[in-house]
């Protein structure tokens, strides 16, 4: 009898074992295997949060079938403790053990809300926006003008959340004064700008920043960046360029910057003023007129009169021979190299032509009929 006994006991072991064998071999299957997911999904890990909760999300989403396997695949790989607060952009057929690594990674946030503070050439705004995971783009939610309008509710409202992510983008063609001063503004920010960083040498583009993040080191960071673009265009430059140091490429970038808004424009435009140095003719171009004007503290604001066109400033290029004192504002990275590889053309002059681009000429002869046609242009819109 007892050998009956020990033969079923021995045989109800193995089946258990072969079952629990089984189910370890379909739990680790399950937990890499390709997820339901049939497009992506913002998954928003609240502070305090833990597994069992952000599970529960995750299959209410749509994302994962088995929340208790995810669970134990989390614990398991020893990352259930690791689970940071944020928002995290869940790919489509991502698996348990995919989306694991994501909320446990930790870093910026990669979808959810986020406030861009947008420093321009004329102003500056704030805009409030969340990303759309369906189509991979930012759908805005809010925006207004600080300092002129009152803080919209959406804005006040996620500047009260944790996972909010926030951003400063810098224009093109901004001066270091405005971007400064445009700083001061930015309420996420902490800590006083002691100097204004040199005209020019503040890399225009996007920068991620967190809440208590310092103002001065976030201008040391665009420092950094605009040196390194310089150094590298510097080094890649046309050998027959009539500059002799970094700082006079950065002053023609800074012109080119001032001169247009058209990528392709930007080859031909420092052409022309690349020609005219050869030549030594003078450069003879409105936007340094205006820095020496307002020196980058603001805009002008209206037409340049013919006495400060006559005046002698280090920066008016039609009394000035050669490049201004300085960079007339911070220039983008393409206009950089475009300076430092201007097109190969024979133009000297240029002049708007109506479509938001520019007519450029060889000749004054033909620079006069470009203008000619510029100025109907301007008078039919006039009369409009």
């Amino acid at each position: 009898m007892w050998r009956h006994i020990a033969s079923n006991a021995l045989t109800f072991f193995v089946v258990i074992a072969f079952l629990l064998g089984g189910a370890i071999i379909w739990g680790q299957a399950e937990y890499t295997a390709e997820g339901p997911l049939d497009e992506p999904v913002c998954l928003r890990v609240k502070s305090g949060a833990n597994m069992r909760t952000v599970s529960r999300d995750l299959a209410e989403q749509g994302a994962i079938t088995y929340p208790s396997l995810l669970r134990i695949g989390a614990d398991y790989a020893d990352k259930t403790q690791a689970l940071k607060a944020g928002s995290w952009l869940i790919p489509e057929g991502a698996s348990m053990s995919e989306i694991v690594d994501l909320i446990t990674r930790g870093g910026a946030s990669t979808c959810g809300t986020e406030v861009v503070y947008r420093i321009g050439v004329t102003d500056a705004e704030v805009e409030v926006r969340e990303l759309d995971p369906a189509t991979d783009r930012f759908v805005e939610k809010a925006e207004f003008t600080p300092g002129e309008d009152e803080p919209p509710a959406e804005f006040l409202k996620v500047r009260e959340e944790a996972d909010t992510r926030y951003r400063v983008a810098i224009a093109e063609g901004a001066t270091s004064w405005q971007i400064a001063n445009a700083l001061k503004s930015v309420d996420v920010l902490e800590g006083e700008i002691e100097a204004i960083p040199p005209e020019g040498m503040l890399a225009p583009r996007s920068y991620e920043v967190r809440e208590g993040d310092d103002r001065a080191g976030l201008l040391n960071k665009m420092q950094e960046a605009q040196e390194a673009i310089l150094a590298a265009a510097w080094e890649d430059r046309d050998p027959n360029l009539p500059l002799e140091t970094p700082e006079d490429l950065l002053k023609l970038a800074s012109i080119v910057e001032k001169e247009t808004g058209i990528a392709e424009e930007r080859g031909r435009v420092a052409s022309v003023f690349v020609n005219r140095l050869n030549r030594g003719m003078r450069l003879q171009t409105d936007p340094t007129v205006i820095y020496g004007i307002t020196e980058g503290q603001g805009t002008l604001g209206r037409g340049l009169r013919q006495s400060e066109l006559r005046a002698e400033t280090p920066w008016n290029t039609y009394v000035i021979d050669g490049l201004p004192a300085t960079p007339i504002a911070n220039p983008g990275e393409e206009a950089i190299r475009a300076a430092a590889n201007p097109d190969e053309t024979d133009f000297v002059f240029f002049v708007a032509d109506g479509t938001g681009g520019h007519a450029f000429a060889e000749t004054l002869e033909e620079h006069n009929e470009n203008v000619a046609r510029w100025r109907e242009i301007e008078a039919e819109r006039a009369n409009q």
